[in-house]
């Protein structure tokens, strides 16, 4: 298992088929670390409160995730303070096991699913994969738009084929 800046690891020999409760905190070196990582300008808060079961070979936790952070808007670089609040249902699965490294359709249950190796699974490192994934790649202040704007970046109805076929009314009347 590699050192992660959240890590939680849960020894396989300590989870049982019934569900375990667990709350996990990142405490302020750990947030700093995260924030580093995923490009935040802080991240004030990152707690998830979990329970964690046996499903034969597979680890299940099941829990929710919350986190105060900031963000840079992606126009401006004017802070973009964010709550988060996400439930999530991850699947542990042995290294090793037949779907790694092939190309296999997966439903939906199996989205989730992180591969591991070793006598424990590491559920700091899946809530920081959980909040990372609920991010939101372009943050935006107040003003972005106009800043957008200014710079010449057209918006989504000046940029898609409607915009398009305005230009050129436009320059047929013109």
């Amino acid at each position: 298992m590699t050192a992660n800046e959240f890590s939680r690891p849960v020894r396989l020999d300590t989870i049982g088929s019934q569900p375990r409760a667990m709350r996990i905190e990142a405490d302020e070196a750990e947030r700093k670390a995260l924030a580093r990582r995923f490009s935040l300008t802080a991240l004030d808060r990152l707690e998830a409160e979990l329970n964690v079961h046996s499903a034969g070979d597979d680890v299940v936790a099941e829990g929710r995730m919350r986190a105060e952070l900031v963000q840079a808007c992606v126009a401006t670089g004017a802070p973009v303070p964010a709550r988060i609040e996400e439930p999530f249902v991850l699947r542990f699965r042995p290294e090793g096991t037949p779907e790694e490294g092939f190309e296999v359709e997966l439903d939906a249950e199996e989205l989730d699913t992180i591969f591991y190796e070793g006598s424990a699974v590491d559920v700091g490192e899946a809530v920081a994969q959980t909040l990372a994934l609920a991010l939101d790649p372009f943050p935006r202040a107040d003003g972005a738009a106009d800043a957008l704007r200014e710079a010449g970046v057209k918006d989504e109805d000046e940029a898609g084929p409607f915009g398009a076929l305005a230009g050129l009314k436009d320059k047929l009347k013109g």
